[in-house]
């Protein structure tokens, strides 16, 4: 089943950020993933006040290949880079609908 990694990101330093980007896109795409929307550009329309800095929606095949790019060891120290250089949230998605017919 489709997954979706949905994540809100805030460097907090950019040191992190060249040798991270290249990695991450060439994993990502590794392991079937398909960015649909890495930007800065977003606005909040609801609940409490959320200023980060970056929305990323990441496509996977399934929550495995997602788990499978986390755990993959080429990226074990760009994640630690970018967890100790931002404040970050990385949720998972299944891809249905578990409302739909009630």
């Amino acid at each position: 089943m489709t997954a979706y990694s949905v994540l809100e990101v805030t460097p907090t330093r950019e040191d992190w950020i060249p040798d991270y980007l290249p990695t991450a896109n060439r994993l990502v795409e590794a392991h079937g993933g398909r960015y649909l929307a890495r930007t800065t550009k977003h606005r909040q329309l609801e609940g409490g006040d959320r200023t980060n800095a970056l929305r990323i929606v990441i496509e996977w095949p399934s929550q495995e290949a997602a788990e499978r790019f986390m755990a993959d060891p080429k990226y074990r120290s760009h994640l630690a880079a970018r967890t100790a250089g931002s404040t970050s949230f990385h949720f998972l998605i299944d891809g249905k609908d578990d409302l739909a017919g009630l």
